[in-house]
């Protein structure tokens, strides 16, 4: 059983940074694919970074370019978002997710396994 357990939100204003983790349980499960969803009130859930195969590729939400950075720890068994210069519109429930080879790795219906989720709020 994968177990993803996410830390690190809370309340910035506008222009601050912040970092997310991820507790992965699974060392494999880190070496196929992981990534950050979010989801604001009366929103989809969206795609926000990817990154594959410890790091050969990664992918990112256009919102998001330029500001924010996946990485992995794979002595900790943790993944990072490294999130920049936030905006008002950052505000979500932040989620970890992962999966072995999702088909489209920015859409949420190809992963299996799913963090409970850590807000981020920015004013």
């Amino acid at each position: 059983q994968v177990q993803l357990v996410e830390s690190g939100g809370g309340s910035v204003q506008a222009g601050g940074s912040l970092r997310l983790s991820c507790r992965v349980s699974s060392p494999t499960i880190m070496r196929a694919t992981m990534a950050w969803f979010r989801q604001a009130p009366g929103k989809e859930r969206e795609g926000v970074a990817v990154i594959v195969k410890g790091g050969v590729s990664t992918y990112y939400a256009d919102s998001v370019k330029g500001r924010f950075t996946i990485s992995l720890d794979n002595a900790a068994n943790t993944l990072f978002l490294q999130m920049n210069s936030l905006k008002p519109d950052d505000t979500a429930m932040y989620y970890c997710a992962a999966d072995l080879e999702p088909l489209s790795p920015l859409d949420q219906q190809w992963y299996n396994y799913w963090g409970q989720g850590t807000q981020v709020t920015v004013s």
